[in-house]
């Protein structure tokens, strides 16, 4: 169990750093139409999962027809969370400020699993909500004007990929297939944004086909290597560690793109991680409670046969 844990850290790490690469290609493609960008971001993906799942028995087969709205809500809401990260990519000034506000997602699914699974947050995972937005207006610095457009753009990416998310796990409580939920998502991308391009298609030098190809393949291998994580151990006991891609897009943009992080920036980051870890530390206090319980309640027992 614990090897399997480590196996699962691992493999969110590295999940954390291709999507890091992601954000780093994205930029250094350079001034290219969005639609363009999001375009190679989601075809490289859907051609790998496509051969995959030519070999996979069940192949395109959807589990059942409840699915399809969320397969549906799922690939929308993750096409304008693709969208809306990449604007803030290109305009924020900061590949870090960008990936820390995407990475509101989990706190936004906690909002959305209200109205979506009918669950009632607790106390404290309202309080590290709170945390993690006060953290966001750090990072978003609210000027008032539209200097802030990319960084509210950042912020409802986080939003739009929390909604996505929160679909994809009411999916997975459908039975629905991980690696179909990827698919639709990437298809879905990949025809809308084709139109867009095709029209506003701008020509590439060499190097910026370079960019968005490996933007693709980074952003192929994240989602495997994600899928892999959640494979190995649940998400409430190693999702903190996908935070990781905030310092790893800080040390490429610093290196590779000369960009350094606000003051301000930086303790937002501080107080997002922050929230995510403290989150991280009640849920694995509750799986210990809940766990120790029946023990407790068994030993009274036997204490009161005796």
């Amino acid at each position: 169990m614990v090897a399997k844990k480590g196996l699962g850290i691992v493999f969110i790490l590295g999940a954390a750093l291709c999507f890091a690469l992601m954000n780093y290609f994205v930029n250094a493609a350079g001034e290219l139409p969005l639609m363009q960008k999001v375009f190679f971001r989601n075809a490289l993906t859907v051609v790998v999962v496509f051969v995959l799942l030519l070999f996979d028995k069940q192949k395109f087969r959807i589990r059942n027809k409840t699915c399809f709205l969320f397969l549906f809500l799922r690939a929308l809401f993750g096409f304008i969370g693709v969208i809306l990260n990449f604007y803030a990519i290109d305009h924020i000034g900061s590949i870090s400020d960008a990936s820390i506000l995407n990475k509101l997602s989990p706190f936004f699914a906690i909002l959305f699993s209200v109205f979506l699974l009918k669950e009632k947050p607790s106390i404290p995972e309202m309080i590290f909500v709170l945390l993690a937005f006060a953290g966001a207006m750090c990072v978003v610095d609210p000027a008032f004007d539209m200097k802030v457009l990319p960084a509210v753009s950042g912020f409802l990416s986080g939003a739009c990929a929390g909604f996505a998310y929160t679909c994809v796990r009411i999916l997975g409580m459908k039975g629905e297939r991980g690696m179909m939920t990827v698919f639709f998502f990437a298809a879905f991308s990949t025809v809308v944004s084709l139109p867009f391009m095709v029209l506003g298609f701008v020509p590439m030098s060499g190097q910026q086909w370079l960019m968005l190809l490996l933007a693709g393949a980074s952003a192929t291998g994240g989602q495997f290597f994600i899928t892999a994580a959640y494979r190995q151990a649940p998400a409430k006991e190693i999702a903190v560690f996908d935070y990781a891609q905030v310092l790893f897009a800080a040390l490429l943009g610093y290196f590779l793109l000369d960009q350094v992080p606000k003051v301000l920036s930086l303790i937002g980051y501080v107080v997002i991680i922050g929230a995510a870890v403290g989150k991280w530390a009640y849920h694995l206090f509750l799986t210990k409670k809940q766990s120790a319980s029946p023990k407790k309640q068994t030993s009274s027992m036997e204490k009161g046969g005796g």
